[in-house]
């Protein structure tokens, strides 16, 4: 029987390391943490007697509480004495794989509004199932619809919960 070789992590090329997706993390939520604070003294953030706290009160805390962790794991990172990529956070070949999931949700998400979420949900499952469980197609195809439909009996005729629907659920009178 022949094994397949597969690289360990340790192996792989390093694409990013730990430290700077720490220090990217840190700056984005600092950036974040700044916006909450600003539109929180915008709002007010006082506290009026017999009315209680303003609009931005308990915003503004928050803000402060995550600018203050941020600040913390900003200079934590960026004081690091480790060696810049010695530890690595994503490699190569795990950042492909990740794309090769994210890409097609992005592309189901942005499909979505034009033919609708059902015929949109049948061929994400169906066509996940074919190229990532390598199933025949005619199964993908039955899966797929079965879940549609499903989730159509569920949402539209069920809970009565309209979704976006598309020119087929146009020409079928929905």
């Amino acid at each position: 029987m022949i094994e397949e070789v597969h690289e360990t992590e340790a192996d792989e090329a390093p694409l990013v390391s730990l430290r700077t997706m720490n220090i990217v993390v840190a700056s984005l939520l600092l950036v974040v943490a700044a916006i909450v604070i600003m539109d929180s003294l915008r709002l007010g953030i006082g506290w009026a007697e017999n009315q209680g706290p303003a609009a931005g009160y308990f915003p503004f805390y928050i803000g402060l509480l995550l600018g203050s962790a941020s600040v913390v794991n900003l200079l934590r990172a960026l004081l690091s004495e480790r060696v810049a990529g010695a530890r690595m956070f994503v490699s190569r070949p795990a950042s492909t794989r990740v794309l090769a999931v994210l890409a097609p949700l992005i592309a189901y998400v942005l499909v979505l509004t034009y033919i609708g979420i059902y015929v949109a949900s049948a061929l994400y499952i169906g066509i996940f199932m074919w190229y990532f469980g390598k199933y025949p197609v005619a199964r993908c195809v039955i899966v797929g619809a079965a879940i549609a439909a499903a989730l159509f009996l569920m949402f539209e005729v069920w809970f009565l919960v309209p979704l976006p629907k598309g020119p087929i659920e146009a020409l079928l009178g929905f």
